[in-house]
Order: C-alpha cells, then structure tokens, then sequence
C-alpha cells in the first residue's frame, strides 16, 4: 500500500493489486484558542489575608463606588497625614537617583511594560498623550505627579 499527499490534505491509499483506492480527508485544524493563563490571585493567599484586603480596600474606597480613584486616594494620604504628591514623587525618584525631575521616556515605557501591573503600549502611549515627552525625549515627572494630584499644570497657573 502506498500513500499519496495532495495538496487539499487527502490521503489516498491504494492497494497495489487492485484499482480500489480510498480518500481519506483529514478534518481541517481547529483554530486553537488562545488560553487566557488563568491568574486567580486570591489563591495565592490564605482567607485571612484575603479578608484583611477586602477591608483596606472598603477603608481606601470612600466614596463606595467600587474604584478608587484620585480623590479616595487624596483621602486616604489625607487621614494618614501623607502627602500624595510627595508619595508619587517618592516613587518615581527610585528610577531618578539624581532628582532631575525628569527620566528617560523609554526607560519609563520599558519599567511600565514590564514591571507589576503591566502596562499596555496603548496605555503608555495614552499617558505620553496626556503628558507628552520633551524634545529630547524624557518625562517630566514631577510636573505629572502635580497634575495627578491637583489636577491642572504647574505652568499654567
């Protein structure tokens, strides 16, 4: 019996003492899903801990819209008597061991892409959007930090 391939994925076999053949077609391939890596955080802790999240969240979330958003997070450095935008500041000067203000947009592309809640192309290019790269290509964070936590730019006061 010999086997022969063509071009539509039919196998054809024949036996060489006789003039029956059979054509097998194979099924065409599945498309195969693209599985999503199943990441149930809250296995990776115990109930307690769990529990203890769920509270500093309620705790964070004033307004109990279900987000927190600048505002609860302007309330929450307020009870704490922490200054927001010094925590911000704070930060980012990891990645800015001089204190120039600025960083590198790459770099910060690089770190946001790449590090803990990773980041989207599409996300960081809507923050260079909103807060546009100088010519020589860095990030003024410190003037970002300011409009995150007043609202408006620094130079237009």
């Amino acid at each position: 019996m010999s086997l022969d391939r063509t071009r539509s994925k039919e196998v054809t076999t024949r036996d060489r003492g006789t003039k029956d053949c059979v054509t097998l077609r194979q099924a065409p391939k599945k498309a195969k899903k693209k599985e999503a890596a199943s990441s149930n955080v809250f296995s990776m802790f115990e109930q307690s801990q769990i529990q203890e999240f769920k509270e500093a969240f309620t705790i964070m979330d004033q307004n109990r819209d279900g987000f927190i958003d600048k505002n609860d997070l302007r309330d929450t450095f307020a009870a704490l008597g922490t200054d927001p935008e010094e925590t911000i500041l704070n930060a980012f000067k990891i990645f800015d061991p001089e204190g120039t203000g600025i960083l590198k947009g790459e770099e910060i592309k690089y770190h946001l892409m790449s590090q803990a809640d990773k980041f989207t192309e599409a996300e960081v290019n809507q923050m260079f959007t909103n807060f546009p790269l100088d010519v020589a290509g860095n990030l003024d964070y410190k003037n970002l930090c300011y409009v995150i936590t007043h609202g408006e730019d620094k130079e237009q006061e």
